[in-house]
């Protein structure tokens, strides 16, 4: 049975589409014998649920290339029973082996997650073609509707947006998240699908969160809202509003938040430091999943005094001051 969810908390702007919103793609807490810690888990799907956004586990920003699949299953268990139908639990099941990825989705559905998220797999390289046919595969495959992903970042892959569109007509094919940084594909993926109520675009360029929505994008999936998902639920509301003066606020507040984790940092030390800032806040503990590791602890020390210097407790981190 389709499960319902309660208006204010499905995180949606544009009721036309059910994937729209802040979609907050959540760091994985574990502890120092590198298990999930669940009741940091749930203390945090709390937090995004309560405000305003929904989770999506297993993820980049999650580790999810790091996590055993049993540990997998333990956050979606606990993911779906934090979120008690609050909010859309999306759950990434990107591998290099499409069968696990099948496997994966059947035994999430299982548990209660409502969408899958998937990048292309990152081993080998894959024209435009090959790229199509592992989507409509996985498509065919899987048993709830699918969210494409393109992170080059990662992948050392880019789907191109005709791919995308051709995707986007197969009926479990639901959405399209893309963390490319380009403007011109940004603006273009929102012409090509802001008007097709059977299809989402949601950015994953947290920097252009505002731009990209007043564009007409479907959502935001920035890792910032791990930290401060009210601020990106304010932004959001804002947009939606004709508040652009508000909205522009809540995104030079978030881009201050995110350069302390992310200057001068690549991705496998700016995750890291997002962990040790959200450590700060009792949100979880600052122990990664190699081949990332916690950071020294002078470092660790002066990022969370700093923030907590800059940004005070979450209430204010949360608000535009």
């Amino acid at each position: 049975m389709q499960k319902k969810y309660t208006p204010a908390l499905l995180i949606c702007r544009n009721m036309k589409k059910k994937f729209s919103g802040v979609v907050v793609p959540m760091i994985t807490p574990v502890h120092a014998d590198l298990t999930i810690d669940v009741p940091a888990a749930e203390k945090l799907v709390h937090y995004l649920t309560s405000n305003g956004a929904a989770p999506f586990i297993l993820g980049t920003t999650g580790e999810s290339a790091s996590i055993g699949r049993a540990e997998k299953k333990k956050l979606v268990e606990a993911t779906v029973k934090a979120a008690a139908g609050r909010s859309i639990v999306y759950a990434g099941i990107s591998g290099n082996a499409v069968t696990d990825s099948i496997e994966d989705a059947h035994h999430y559905q299982d548990l209660g997650a409502d969408v899958f998220v998937a990048t292309m797999t990152s081993y080998y390289p894959a024209d435009a073609d090959q790229m199509l046919r592992y989507f409509t595969l996985l498509a065919d495959k899987v048993p709830a509707p699918l969210i494409i992903y393109n992170i080059p970042a990662t992948t050392h892959l880019s789907i191109p947006l005709d791919v995308v569109e051709q995707l986007s007509t197969h009926p479990n094919i639901v959405g399209f998240k893309d963390s490319e940084r380009s403007v011109e594909r940004l603006e273009r993926s929102v012409s090509l699908w802001k008007d097709r109520s059977d299809f989402a675009f949601l950015t994953g360029w947290a920097a252009q969160s505002l731009r990209a929505l007043q564009l007409g994008a479907d959502g935001i999936i920035p890792s910032t809202g791990n930290l401060a998902p009210k601020l990106y639920d304010t932004l959001s509301r804002s947009v939606a509003e004709g508040n652009g003066q508000v909205a522009e606020n809540a995104q030079l507040k978030a881009d201050r938040i995110s350069e302390i984790y992310q200057k001068d940092r690549t991705l496998s030390y700016s995750l890291p430091a997002l962990k040790a800032m959200m450590s700060a806040y009792g949100l979880c503990q600052a122990c990664m999943l190699p081949p990332m590791f916690q950071l020294a602890a002078d470092e660790e020390k002066s990022i969370k005094n700093f923030t907590l210097s800059q940004f005070g407790d979450l209430e204010a981190i949360n608000t535009i001051k």
